[in-house]
Formats: C-alpha cells, sequence, structure tokens
C-alpha cells in the first residue's frame, strides 16, 4: 500500500489559502504559516499530518496527496472543513 506524508494550512476562506500561498511562493516558511493561520490542530507541528495511506483522509485531500509532486504547494484544496494548501513531504508510490 502506498503511504505519504504531508503537511498543510487549513483556513476558512479561499482568500486566505491564496494569499497564504503566494507567500509561501515569496519564500515565507511553510511551518511558521502554519503555526500562525492553520485552524487545524497540526498547525502547531507546522502543519504536519505525518505517514497516512489512501482513505485514512478526505477524499479531496486524498487525490492530491497521492497525485500531487512531492514538495511542491498545491492549493486551494476546499473540503467539509474548509480551503487547505497542502504539500506531499514523502511518498512511497
Amino acid at each position: 500500500m502506498a503511504l505519504a506524508s504531508a503537511r498543510h494550512i487549513l483556513v476558512n476562506s479561499e482568500e486566505s489559502c491564496i494569499e497564504l500561498k503566494q507567500q509561501i511562493e515569496a519564500g515565507s516558511d511553510f511551518a511558521e504559516l502554519a503555526k500562525q493561520h492553520s485552524a487545524c490542530p497540526s498547525g502547531a507541528q507546522g502543519g504536519a499530518l505525518g505517514e497516512f495511506g489512501p482513505g485514512m483522509m478526505v477524499p479531496e485531500f486524498d487525490k492530491v496527496a497521492f497525485n500531487a509532486p512531492v514538495g511542491v504547494v498545491q492549493g486551494p484544496v476546499k473540503t467539509q472543513f474548509g480551503y487547505h494548501l497542502l504539500e506531499v513531504t514523502k511518498r512511497d508510490d
């Protein structure tokens, strides 16, 4: 079974998500922004979600985690929780 590790930032608006993505692309630190802005408890760990397999996350999240290139920030990804920026940090395909 494939396993992925990822980190994310969860916010409640698409606009916030896009703004944070632009800050990361301009050189801001993903983990620092996660600590400051993420509505998810994982924000305290810089957004790190640890390792997970297919089906352990919501479908929209899963699709990105198992298809996106490693190390490239994806988003906004909309789920029932809000808007995510998602970066796959490792994946065993």
